[in-house]
């Protein structure tokens, strides 16, 4: 699938992304909102370079991102020619569940006990009650995501032939941009070199253990399949984006609009996930911290996703992604 037109690209001077141009490695790009190409290889002088590589050295990389999209001279060339992958490799993901209100208690109606005898609107204001004693007691809920999960944000979505209720969960994620560990909320967006766009897949079929119900959640098998965590196009630098706590996060599904809610909702901020998660893991630059997805979810809908499905998903100010599912085939 093709990028979305320049107009829609993303807010600020400029983004990274990682693309290839036909048969030929990825590299690392710096994009303008006109949708020109620079190759940050030729400008460094380092055919190596990554931009996990530019975000390990972020304080001195951002000054010369900043003059390179402002200057002239080095050959660009039109978005159109390359294909985009995730714009970073992450060596960890860490994944944010039930953080934005209404979703949670969206859930918590959708997954009843099916000896839970009680009214939907009872079950409402338990959720409720659970979500404000949460926010009253400053417990963020983070877990651990898989490298091998991330795809590109055009690239297609296999759907496990195991996964019997396959869900989008659209959500903001903050990219690192320095080593961050046992951080204060107050200092953490320091550590936070800008921000992308995750479609963090759920199967919802396996999210609970049935035969050890005691355990808990299965997070592994529910949402690390390849391909489950769709991320990009770009990152676009924290300096860009004026206030994560006021962006509109969309997902359409074939063009109906599934989710539409304002990170307001969120009931912890990215600093304080960011902080949090720091206080028990060392945040590596290129790390993502996805913060939770809204209300929409397919468990809301009672519609999940299946072959030919197309996912069109975007964050104000970030871009877009379009991602098509497809059924795995039987070997």
């Amino acid at each position: 699938m093709k990028p979305e037109p320049a107009s829609a690209l993303f807010a600020g001077p400029f983004a990274l992304g990682t693309l290839s141009a036909p048969d030929g490695p990825a590299f690392p790009a710096l994009i303008t909102p006109d949708a020109q190409v620079l190759d940050l290889r030729v400008a460094f002088g380092d055919e190596q370079l990554t931009v996990r590589d530019l975000l390990d050295r972020w304080e001195t990389a951002l000054p010369r991102l900043r003059s390179l999209a402002g200057g002239s001279g080095l050959g660009r060339r039109p978005l159109a020619d390359f294909r985009v992958h995730a714009p970073v490799e992450p060596r960890q993901v860490f994944q944010s569940g039930a953080n934005y209100r209404q979703h949670v208690i969206d859930l918590h109606v959708a997954h009843r006990d099916p000896a839970d005898d009680r009214s939907e609107e009872e079950r409402r204001a338990e959720a409720a009650e659970i979500m404000d004693r949460r926010a009253a007691e400053d417990l963020p809920y983070v877990f651990i995501g898989l490298p091998s999960s991330i795809s590109g944000p055009y690239d297609d979505v296999v759907l496990p032939a195991w996964a019997g209720k396959p869900d989008w969960e659209l959500e903001l994620a903050a990219v690192i941009g320095r080593p961050a560990h046992r951080v204060s909320e107050g200092e953490a967006l320091e550590y936070v070199a800008g921000y992308t766009i995750a479609n963090d897949l759920t199967d919802r079929a396996t999210v609970f253990r049935r035969d050890m119900p005691q355990i808990g959640t299965d997070w592994l098998r529910s949402k690390n399949a390849p391909g489950f965590t769709p991320l990009g196009p770009w990152i676009v630098p924290a300096e860009s984006v004026t206030d994560t706590g006021d962006l509109r996060l969309t997902l359409r599904l074939n063009g109906e609009t599934m989710q539409d809610e304002s990170t307001e909702d969120m009931i912890f901020g990215v600093a304080r996930l960011v902080s949090y998660a720091s206080q028990t893991a060392r945040l590596l630059p290129g790390d993502v911290v996805l913060t939770g997805s809204p209300a929409g979810n397919g468990m809301h809908w009672g519609r999940l996703l299946r072959d030919g499905d197309v996912m069109d998903a975007s964050i104000t100010g970030l871009g877009a992604q379009r991602t098509r599912c497809v059924a795995e085939r039987a070997s």
